[in-house]
């Protein structure tokens, strides 16, 4: 394989700040690619290190870094002042647990009051909101640091046929810390690439079906689509109410576990989250187990249309989990075309209910689809990489909400989504269900758009069950995940077997900011 580093003049300036060169500077002493949040805390109970010590080495690599990835939006003005509020706690023995001074990247289109939130969009930048999403309030409460914004596919990828995943008017394009031309998939491609190249400790995400885990996947990192309704949406710019969530995505399984803990609980603005048990775990680090595999009986869906590489790794995967105690059998998931046939048009139905009632919350922003429209058709940056809207506009004659034809197909969608998964899962006895999240990285190519082979998300997006993906392994120098699925709340058991698996597999390796490969 031909590899072709970065400019000399770059690559210096990438090496210099490298994660591992970052322990030379005052106040750290350790790898920030490979720092779990428990070691992170423990550094700073011992007075080993500061929250601003911390966020200024984030703010320092995003800096210096971003340039190459173009993961990261805006920086909040505040983020210092964060940290240094988040030391007073400590200092003063007011800690609020876990994710106090922790710094956090927010993907662009989760409401942040007072800071821009535009979903990608030059449309959205006008007045910023004036209230945190419920999900941003958690983290604050939580002792967070709010780092700042990531990029993100326009509209979370729902405006163009065919869309180049990581471009926005806003952000342009985020590139695979990986290898730079390749794509770093699916619409949270900015905070998958942030926390893989290490400009925040954790990031939040979406998904609509495959925006956390397909980028997750292709970056190297962690991503939890969490069970529907256990993180509120409210304030999160939307797609659809059936299936939106949002989740974390980081470098490890406990990282990941500890944010959701912050995030998760009900919200009497989303309905969704009336469902979430009196029983749900408090916090889902506790219940991580390095012999969680031992006795699970996980069934593995090859999905072959990933190519002979990824199918390999997918036999080593196996592999691996047979020798620490897990038995495998193989599946095949029904259903699977007809979810093909009826999810998209679902999607354009409440794509055009929930973005006009979102618009309707903001100020100094078209306010509605149609007016959206035609703002894209006034702008000519809004068509600088893919140049249509054709999902706007199908979304704006689609049958409405109370059509009895969508209401069939929406009930029938969800129905057979929630069997594809249930009737494996009890068919063979299983705890989970493993596949490959996702093929190796495609080159960007804004002519020709994303190549969207990437099937295994679709029964748990659909269903409102909880995904989680972790590094499986590397196809030359791209990374492949592989996602761990079970029913709707079993949250806390998907994240305690990938949490195993992540500890035996040692798959993941911080990224080289390879020009491209070929």
């Amino acid at each position: 394989m031909r590899r072709l580093a970065l400019p000399l003049a770059l690559l210096a300036m990438l090496t210099l700040v490298s994660p591992a060169a970052a322990a030379g500077r005052p106040g750290l002493g350790f790898d920030l690619d490979r720092a779990t949040i428990p070691e992170l805390q423990a550094r700073m109970a011992h007075g080993r290190l500061t929250s601003a010590a911390l966020t200024d080495a984030y703010l320092d690599r995003i800096g210096k870094v971003d340039r190459a990835v173009r993961a990261v939006l805006l920086v909040d003005p505040t983020a210092r002042e964060q940290a240094r509020a988040s030391d007073e706690r400590r200092r003063t023995g007011r800690s609020r647990g876990p994710l106090d001074g922790i710094p956090v990247l927010l993907k662009d289109n989760i409401d942040t009051a007072g800071l821009a939130t535009t979903a990608g969009s030059r449309a959205l930048r006008g007045t910023p909101p004036a209230r945190d999403a419920t999900l941003v309030r958690r983290l604050r409460d939580a002792g967070a640091v709010l780092l700042g914004k990531a990029n993100l596919s326009e509209w979370a990828n729902f405006r163009a046929a065919k869309p180049t995943s990581g471009w926005s008017g806003m952000g342009g394009q985020t590139h695979n810390p990986y290898v730079l031309d390749r794509n770093p998939c699916g619409s949270s491609a900015g905070s998958a690439a942030g926390v893989a190249a290490s400009l925040a400790q954790v990031a939040i995400g979406s998904e609509t079906d495959g925006s956390i885990v397909c980028p997750a996947g292709m970056t190297g990192t962690v991503g939890h689509k969490p069970s529907l309704g256990l993180v509120s949406r409210t304030g999160v710019v939307p797609i659809s109410a059936e299936q939106d969530t949002a989740g974390p995505m980081a470098r490890n399984v406990v990282d990941t576990a500890l944010t959701l803990s912050a995030l998760q609980g009900r919200d009497p603005a989303d309905p969704a989250t009336g469902r979430y048990p009196a029983d749900q775990p408090r916090d889902y680090a506790a219940l991580l187990r390095p012999d969680a595999l031992r006795g699970a009986r996980i069934g593995l869906w090859r999905l072959p249309v990933l190519g002979p590489a990824v199918d390999a790794l997918m036999t080593r995967t196996a592999g691996l989990l047979r020798s620490r105690g897990a038995e495998v059998v193989e599946v095949e998931l029904p259903y699977q075309k007809r979810l093909g046939e009826l999810e998209f048009p679902a999607l354009l139905t409440e794509f055009h209910r929930d973005i006009d009632q979102y618009l309707s919350t903001r100020t100094g922003v078209p306010r509605d689809l149609a007016a959206l429209i035609e703002y894209n058709r006034d702008d000519p940056l809004e068509r600088t990489c893919f140049a249509g809207q054709e999902l706007f506009e199908q979304a704006l004659t689609a049958p409405g909400p109370d059509d009895p034809g969508y209401r069939a197909m929406r009930a029938e969608l969800t129905d057979l989504a929630e069997r594809s998964l249930d009737e494996t899962l009890a068919g063979h006895r299983l705890d989970a269900i493993i596949s490959p999240t996702n093929p190796p990285a495609w080159k960007t190519n804004c002519a020709t758009g994303d190549n969207d082979v990437i099937p295994s998300s679709t029964p748990a997006a659909v269903a409102g069950y909880p995904d989680v993906t972790v590094p499986a392994g590397f196809v030359g120098e791209l990374p492949v995940g592989v996602s761990f699925m079970a029913g709707r709340w079993a949250d806390a058991k998907v994240l305690a077997l990938a949490g195993a698996y992540e500890r035996a597999s040692h798959a993941r390796r911080a990224p080289r900011y390879l020009e491209t490969v070929g």
